[in-house]
């Protein structure tokens, strides 16, 4: 493994797939069924590398592994990739989900699919990039470079009002990433180098992290999204088809989260402890507010959206904690969430495809003619809730303990999210799958057929296997976390007093 270029295999395996698909043709009676079995197995090959990186990557080292640096650009901006105990995380999250986006849009995609794929093999190669990056111009050049095949997917395969929810996805991400590269220009200018570990060994001065800490929160906050940057996501949600949806809540907006990580504290750990409050009092609000918003939608989408916005706030609050059971959960959340609301969508494409509506009234007593659907429903909204067992119980429960750590009242508040969320998703499940069977279109409803259990019942697995058994995750991500906070409590503390920005 040590010469083999494993992490740019993983990245760039997608584009293979994409060469592939340009000499193909999506008409005539197999046309389109040829493209899906490329994607499909180019997804699944990917995936099965990202494993050979997870088995062959050592959790005891902290450090980042499987190297790559090649001259990119001039004065020392190079093509630099590798992954730590956090990244590789994300990678493996990013190519284990893919496939089922595929199968998904097995059926769905008729507009089009060979270019549709090869907007979505595409986006895969950038989002692994995103994480597999150890240079900051290469982290931004995948970072913007992902808004143009999601921009594609959602204006051109998406509903009714996909145009504006394409031109506000695009504009709110854009314009906060701005701000990001001024940042990192600042950056190269101070250091004298892009690359992300010697930009972690520089010690910024409190009045430089001030500024640099906010332009980039700028861009990560709307990746989050944080309230009140996350209105262009509900919209973008409901106009997208399945799998960009799944592409969209699933590993998008971990791009905030783990931006956060890998930059905000290790970069700018006093102007973090001094924004702290602002992230609590944020990730609070968006816990309440969205939460309750949810409680108001008649759209299934809509709601998964919000309740997004909501299960995310934990992420940012756990982070903010700076302490290992805030982290540790922060990380599991953001996994969870992914596995989790991932699966919702694709539980919302499943019975979209058959009756072309999201709307919950049309809904009730689905059970009675899908109970395979109805018990994966099921599973995956126990999961939404945090239900003990499921996996998104797991980063909850530490990210509450993390900010009691730090904050009993933000803990106290925090924790009405998780009532709030029994809520919502158990007031959706009862619409959908309960109730009288009174609609002809209901009571026509076909189960899960063959290829939809490969999607929903694998996932089904990984939920109930990590809530029970989380320690791979943790095993993996356990060196890393630890250099983050030792560093990060480092930092603040050698700081004197006076100077510190919190006091």
């Amino acid at each position: 493994m040590t010469d083999w270029p494993i992490i740019s295999t993983v990245i760039f395996l997608p584009m293979v797939g994409v060469l592939l698909l340009l000499f193909m043709r999506d008409d005539g009676p197999h046309g389109r069924q040829n493209v899906m079995i490329i994607s499909l197995v180019t997804t699944i090959v990917t995936f099965l590398l990202s494993l050979v990186v997870w088995f062959g990557f050592d959790g005891n080292s902290p450090s980042y592994q499987m190297v790559e640096q090649y001259a990119w650009m001039a004065n020392g901006i190079s093509y630099h990739v590798g992954v730590d105990g956090i990244s590789v995380l994300f990678v493996v999250l990013a190519t284990f989900l893919m496939p089922f986006g595929v199968l998904t849009s097995w059926n769905a995609i008729t507009l089009r699919p060979r270019d549709y794929m090869i907007a979505f093999l595409v986006l895969e190669t950038l989002i692994i990039g995103v994480f597999a990056s150890m240079d900051i111009v290469l982290f931004y050049v995948f970072f913007e470079a992902s808004l143009i095949p999601m921009f594609l997917i959602i204006g051109v395969w998406g509903g009714p009002r996909r145009i504006y929810a394409t031109f506000k996805f695009f504009l709110y991400t854009l314009l906060g990433s701005i701000f990001m590269l001024i940042a990192i220009i600042a950056c190269y200018i101070e250091v004298g180098s892009t690359s992300i570990p010697a930009l972690l060994g520089h010690h910024f001065s409190p009045e430089m992290q001030t500024w640099l800490w906010l332009a980039f929160f700028a861009s990560f906050a709307v990746k989050v999204p944080m309230w009140p940057f996350h209105t262009w996501l509900p919209d973008a949600h409901v106009e997208a088809p399945t799998a960009g949806s799944v592409d969209l809540a699933a590993l998008l907006l971990k791009f905030g989260g783990y931006g956060f990580l890998r930059f905000s504290l290790p970069m700018f750990p006093h102007a973090s402890e001094y924004f702290a409050p602002l992230i609590f009092g944020l990730s609070v609000t968006a816990i309440i507010y969205a939460s309750l918003v949810s409680l108001m939608q008649t759209d299934i989408k809509k709601m998964i959206a919000y309740s997004s916005v909501a299960h995310m706030g934990y992420v940012t609050m756990g982070i903010f904690a700076v302490n290992q059971e805030g982290i540790h959960g922060a990380i599991f959340q953001m996994l969870s969430h992914g596995i989790i609301s991932g699966a919702l969508f694709l539980c919302v494409g499943v019975i979209y495809e058959r009756t072309h509506t999201r709307d919950i009234s049309h809904y009730g007593g689905v059970v009675s003619t899908m109970p395979r659907y109805a018990t994966a429903l099921m599973v995956f909204t126990m999961a939404n809730v945090g239900l003990p067992g499921t996996s998104g119980f797991v980063g909850e429960f530490l990210t509450v303990i993390g900010i009691f750590r730090v904050n009993t009242w933000v803990a106290i508040f925090a924790a009405s999210g998780v009532i709030l969320s029994a809520a919502y998703m158990l007031w959706l499940y009862r619409r959908i799958i309960f109730g009288a069977l009174e609609r002809q279109s209901i009571k026509e409803l076909l189960d899960i057929s063959f290829r939809e259990k490969f999607i929903v019942y694998p996932l089904m697995a990984v939920i109930i296997f990590f809530g029970i058994y989380p320690a791979p995750v943790f095993d993996a991500s356990a060196a890393s976390v630890d250099l983050l906070i030792n560093n990060y409590r480092a930092a603040v503390d050698a700081l004197p007093s006076t100077a510190l920005l919190v006091k």
